[in-house]
């Protein structure tokens, strides 16, 4: 069976109070539907913490087949034998993370809403690069505003795969798919969700699916 075109990519809350309470809900999401990636991102945690964290959750997203990325630290996504990075601008540089986590690993890099840093990035061999924030988000500071213009650009020209982030929920998650987008990231549209952490997973997934059925038809057109 094929995959589909375009995937979800979960990322954690910014903070883990209970990690052993939230691997119940994890589990309950990946096991509601497609689910390409997680992403730990625990802003202001420890090193310690940060450790805690990937030595839980890890298991169960491998155990999905999902990718296990670490958010910010090269050097501790390798020493925890994580999948890969996902680095910010403010971050280690492409070639720094490249070297602390080797070949074999992911690295993905934040462009915002710049084709410009994203192509830096892709050249210099980013295994992905994520545009954003395309909607308000409450998770973290996002310093610019995307359009989804820029995924549809950015796949008319470059092979590298792109990432949508920034606000995400099931509403609006239809439009990127069919601008381009090669993964979804979603983190409150997930774990904020009211009907529950399973229930936003297929939603998105289905509204994945509609965004791929638009993006077909307007190939065909």
């Amino acid at each position: 069976m094929s995959l589909p075109a375009c995937r979800l990519y979960l990322i954690t809350p910014p903070r883990l109070d209970d990690v052993k309470a939230f691997a119940g809900r994890l589990e309950a999401a990946l096991s509601a539907g497609d689910v390409a990636a997680l992403q730990v991102r625990l802003k202001g945690a420890t090193e310690a913490e940060v450790t805690e964290a990937v030595r839980v959750l890890g298991p169960i997203a491998r155990a999905h087949d999902v990718a296990l990325i670490l958010n910010d630290d090269p050097d501790l996504a390798a020493r925890l034998d994580c999948d890969g990075v996902h680095v910010g601008q403010s971050d280690a540089s492409y070639a720094e993370a490249r070297r602390q986590v080797g070949r074999d690993r992911i690295v993905g890099v934040t462009c915002h809403d710049s084709r410009h840093l994203a192509m830096e990035a892709a050249e210099q061999g980013a295994d992905y690069v994520a545009f954003g924030a395309f909607f308000p988000t409450s998770t973290k500071e996002a310093p610019t505003r995307a359009e989804p213009e820029v995924l549809t650009l950015w796949q008319e020209s470059m092979e590298t795969p792109c990432v949508a982030i920034g606000g995400v929920t099931a509403d609006n998650a239809r439009g990127l798919a069919a601008a381009g987008a090669d993964f979804i990231a979603v983190s409150a549209g997930v774990w904020s969700h009211p009907a529950g952490d399973a229930e936003a997973v297929r939603a998105l997934n289905a509204a994945i699916a509609e965004g791929l059925a638009d993006r077909s038809g307007a190939s065909a057109a």
